[in-house]
């Protein structure tokens, strides 16, 4: 291989790797935004099943969490592929 094809693989996985830390921590967050009313009352009967629509920012950070997700997953299989075309 040489330096070009070694330097542009070494950019690739970096822009990877990158993408794989800030996905998951921006999902994390979209996660956590999105576990209200989620604790340890449902447990005793403090909070009802109640199915409703998502509406406004809940319904934004929900299709964020899937859109992250669907990122992560195809960046994560980029980098497995990337890493064993080289071996």
């Amino acid at each position: 291989m040489n330096i070009v094809g070694c330097t542009l693989r070494m950019n690739w996985d970096l822009t990877l790797s990158i993408t794989q830390i800030s996905t998951v921590v921006l999902m994390t967050v979209a996660i956590l935004l999105q576990a209200k009313g989620a604790g340890l009352g449902a447990v005793f009967g403090g909070e009802g099943n109640v199915y409703r629509t998502k509406r406004g920012a809940e319904k934004v950070l929900f299709i964020a969490t899937i859109v992250l997700g669907i990122i992560f997953a195809g960046a994560t299989f980029a980098s497995l592929l990337l890493r064993n075309s080289t071996t």
